[in-house]
C-alpha cells in the first residue's frame, strides 16, 4: 500500500492506495500549525495501517518554497514560505520519526506534473508543464519523466508581469514581490482587487479581462522558455470556465504567430492549454508517484 500527502497552504489531502489510481481512503483537513497538521496526517496513516495493512512508501508534494535536494542538509524542509509558522519546518524529518519507509518529496506542483505525465493529460509527452492558480500560483515541469530541479525548483508564480499603471494600479498581494503572477492573479489577489471573492464576480465583469491578460502573459513566457508539449492548468481560479477560453485566445494574440505549431492555432489551442486529466486528484496522485519513485530508488 502506498500513501500520499498533497500538502497545500490551505489544506492537506492525505490518501492511501493499492495503486496510484485505486484510492482506498482519503481525508482532507485545513492546514493549521505544523504540529497539529502533521499529527493529523500521521494519525490517519496509523489508522489506515490497522485497517489495510502496512504502508510501504510515502510521497509528499508540498507548498513551498522547499528544499528538494536529497544531498542538502535542509532536504525535506519547507524553507522561506510566507505561510505563518511553517518556515524552516522539516516535514520529512517529522514524518520519518514515525514512519521508517521510503519517502519522496517535491513541490506540490512538480508532483502534480509528474502524476499528469504518468496517468493524466501529459501521457506520452516529453515536456509537461502543470500550473495551478488558486490560493497561490505555482508551476511544475516534467522533462522526459523527471521533475525539473536546479538551484532549487521552479517558482513560476513569482515571475514579473509587464503592465501599465494607467491600466491597473493594483499593487499586488505577494509579500515578497508585490505584483508578480501570484500577487496579481491568485485567489486572494482577485478578491483584494475586486473587494469580493472570485466566485462572486460575474463572468462579464471587466476585471476578468485583466486577470486573463496577466495569466496569458505568464503562459507566453513559459512557452518561449520551456517549449512544453502541453500546458495543464488547475486550481480554483481556472475553475471559472469563461476565464480559460479568454486565456487561450490571448495567448495566441500575444504570441502573434511567432512560434508555429498546429497546437498554437485557433483550432489547436484547446488541445494545448488543457484542464487536468486527473481532475482534482492530480496533487495526491502525484504524491503517490513521488512515493513509488522513492521506493524504487531505495
Amino acid at each position: 500500500m502506498i500513501a500520499g500527502i498533497e500538502a497545500g497552504g490551505t489544506k492537506f489531502v492525505c490518501a492511501v492506495a493499492l495503486d496510484p489510481q485505486t484510492i482506498l481512503e482519503e481525508i482532507r483537513f485545513p492546514t493549521t500549525t505544523p504540529e497539529e497538521t502533521i499529527a493529523k496526517a500521521l494519525n490517519f496513516f496509523m489508522e489506515m495501517q490497522e485497517v489495510h495493512g502496512p504502508i510501504t512508501s510515502l510521497g509528499v508534494g508540498s507548498f513551498g518554497p522547499i528544499d528538494p535536494n536529497p544531498g542538502s542538509p535542509t532536504y525535506g524542509m519547507i524553507t522561506s514560505t510566507p505561510k505563518p509558522h511553517w518556515e524552516n519546518i522539516d516535514i520529512i524529518g517529522v514524518l520519518k520519526e514515525s514512519m521508517d519507509i521510503p519517502m519522496g518529496f517535491d513541490t506540490d506542483v512538480n508532483g502534480a506534473a509528474l502524476g499528469e505525465y504518468l496517468w493524466g493529460a501529459g501521457q506520452g509527452l516529453d515536456v509537461v508543464l502543470y500550473l495551478t492558480i488558486g490560493t497561490g500560483v505555482g508551476g511544475g515541469v516534467v522533462v522526459h519523466g523527471k521533475p525539473v530541479h536546479g538551484l532549487t525548483h521552479p517558482e513560476m508564480g513569482h515571475i514579473a508581469i509587464p503592465r501599465g499603471d494607467d491600466r491597473d494600479s493594483f499593487a499586488g498581494v505577494c509579500p515578497y514581490h508585490g505584483d508578480c503572477v501570484e500577487g496579481l492573479v491568485s485567489g486572494p489577489a482577485i478578491a483584494a482587487r475586486a473587494g469580493r471573492p472570485g466566485q462572486d464576480i460575474p463572468a462579464e465583469d471587466p476585471g476578468w479581462d485583466t486577470v486573463a491578460d496577466y495569466i496569458a502573459q505568464a503562459l507566453c513566457t513559459y512557452i518561449c522558455v520551456l517549449s512544453p508539449n502541453r500546458i495543464i492548468v488547475g486550481g480554483g481560479v481556472l475553475g471559472q470556465e469563461h476565464l480559460l477560453e479568454r486565456v487561450r485566445s490571448l495567448v495566441l494574440k500575444k504570441l502573434n504567430g511567432y512560434i508555429r505549431h498546429p497546437f498554437l492555432t485557433p483550432e489547436g489551442i484547446s488541445q494545448y492549454i488543457v484542464a487536468p486529466g486527473l481532475g482534482t486528484k492530480s496533487g495526491v496522485i502525484g504524491a503517490f508517484a513521488l512515493g513509488l519513485r522513492a521506493a524504487r530508488e531505495s
